[in-house]
């Protein structure tokens, strides 16, 4: 669903320029010229959207326009099917506060990376954006981060409408003893539910119905949970691979002790 616009004049006429506030996340920056950069947003009103932003890569520019950072930004384009360019100012420089955190930064990365690879372009997901802000603020000042990077990737896949159903047993209706997520169906199952098909279900880290805290080998589990119906239903279906930065988050928790 393409958003509305509105045009500066109050017009929405052919030669009118198209223009909007707002506010928004930096997912990815690339080059684009000599000075420029091409930058990716998640908005509040507007979703993930991209804009042109000039100057983006000089000095002044760059350290504002990294992924991570929030931003004020205004967007601006002769019509709404254009790329149309970004202006933006800082209003959290949270990448320069994970700069001497690799892990934190890597989990950054990942969140950003699987954002702007999955979400459809210009479509709304107010509700997925204050998910972000509140597990940016958790990495940002402390607390269970790396849990709460797991609940963040099972709340886009409901976003993207492949929810997983962890609220009762597939197999017996009971909601005690959850141990098991159905690779097909994504609903959770039980241990006794499971039986001997134990070995082919996925393992369901207790910290996501309802338990805490997490230790790292549940966080590893969460993490083979999510990225399993990642794949399935949005990469593998695409033809695309997992972003690298997700693979590079999810290699470094593989150190951890």
């Amino acid at each position: 669903m393409t958003p509305s616009v509105t045009a500066s004049s109050g017009s929405t006429s052919r030669g009118d320029p198209l223009q909007w506030q707002d506010e928004g996340v930096v997912l990815a920056v690339r080059r684009h010229g000599e000075s420029s950069a091409v930058a990716s947003l998640l908005t509040r009103a507007h979703g993930r959207h991209a804009g042109l932003v000039r100057g983006g890569a000089g000095q002044r520019a760059r350290p504002v326009w990294q992924p991570g950072n929030r931003l004020q930004v205004a967007w601006r384009a002769r019509l709404a099917e254009q790329l149309g360019s970004f202006t933006g100012e800082l209003l959290a420089p949270i990448a320069a506060v994970l700069l001497d955190d690799p892990g934190r930064l890597l989990g950054m990365g990942s969140a950003c990376a699987l954002l702007d690879a999955t979400l459809p372009e210009r479509d709304p997901h107010p509700g997925l954006y204050d998910a972000l802000l509140e597990w940016l603020n958790e990495l940002v000042h402390g607390g269970a981060w790396r849990e709460d990077y797991v609940r963040f990737e099972v709340a886009l896949l409901a976003e993207l409408g492949f929810g997983l159903d962890l609220s009762a047993c597939a197999v017996t209706g009971t909601t005690d003893d959850l141990a098991f997520v159905s690779p097909r169906s994504g609903r959770a199952v039980s241990r006794a539910g499971a039986g001997p098909y134990a070995p082919r279900l996925l393992p369901l880290p207790s910290f996501l119905v309802g338990k805490k805290p997490a230790d790292l080998d549940q966080v590893r589990d969460g993490l083979r949970l999510t990225g399993a119906f990642l794949r399935r239903h949005i990469f593998d279906a695409s033809e695309r691979p997992m972003p690298a930065a997700r693979e590079r988050f999810a290699s470094w928790l593989t150190t951890r002790e």
